[in-house]
């Protein structure tokens, strides 16, 4: 089931890396500044949610990058869009209250939810750890008292870890939106057991607007 979702796999630390920025200049009063790294990564995000075999096609010329428009800041969750018409793509996101142990050195930490109505996908959720897994090592989330599984690929994208399939989106989903704390458990290549702890107030409202933003019910 992992290798069927290959389309996730493509550009996901840069991605992340920028939504870290668009956080940035949404929480700045909401201001909507130009950014053109920015945008050229999220460019590179929308080629990511091609299948595979797209991509192997002969490259196209290039386009001018769109640019994301911030749709608000929720308490602890950003919302925002990419694109317009039948090529938007809708996220929210959130950075943890708390990770231990504090004196690991990490990257940038942030659990995604994407809506890409294009490809008829949606509540799509992903996990930046900010450091490379262990291979083979389980990365457990839980919601309240609910729990769930993440998958790996390190081979393939070392920092990142998503549900295994649409029906385990939509369960993390509707817990996330009904429920107060978020944990996300890992291990890195180092054998460095961290937790991750991620409010969920404001998942509602935010996940309510990327649902409007891309006519999402």
């Amino acid at each position: 089931m992992a290798y069927a979702r290959q389309d996730r796999l493509d550009h996901q630390p840069p991605f992340l890396k920028t939504l870290v920025e668009l956080d940035m200049t949404v929480r700045r009063k909401y201001r909507a500044a130009a950014i053109p790294a920015l945008a050229a990564v999220l460019c590179l995000l929308a080629a990511g949610a091609q299948a595979p075999e797209a991509q192997a096609q002969a490259p196209r010329p290039a386009a001018a990058p769109p640019a994301p428009k911030p749709l608000g800041a929720f308490e602890s969750w950003t919302s925002a869009e990419l694109g317009s018409g039948g090529g938007k793509v809708c996220y929210m996101f959130a950075r943890p209250t708390d990770s231990a142990p504090k004196a690991a050195k990490r990257g940038e930490i942030m659990i995604v939810i994407t809506h890409r109505p294009a490809d008829k996908r949606q509540d799509e959720v992903s996990f930046q750890s900010g450091y490379p897994f262990k291979a083979g090592a389980p990365v457990a989330v839980e919601v309240d008292s609910k729990k769930f599984e993440f998958f790996t690929r390190p081979e393939v994208e070392a920092e990142a870890a998503w549900a295994r399939d649409p029906a385990a989106d939509k369960a993390i989903v509707a817990a996330l939106r009904a429920g107060n704390t978020l944990k996300v458990r890992g291990t890195s290549q180092r054998d460095t057991a961290t937790t991750d702890t991620f409010s969920l107030a404001g998942f509602s409202k935010a996940y309510a607007e990327i649902g409007k933003a891309c006519n999402i019910k």
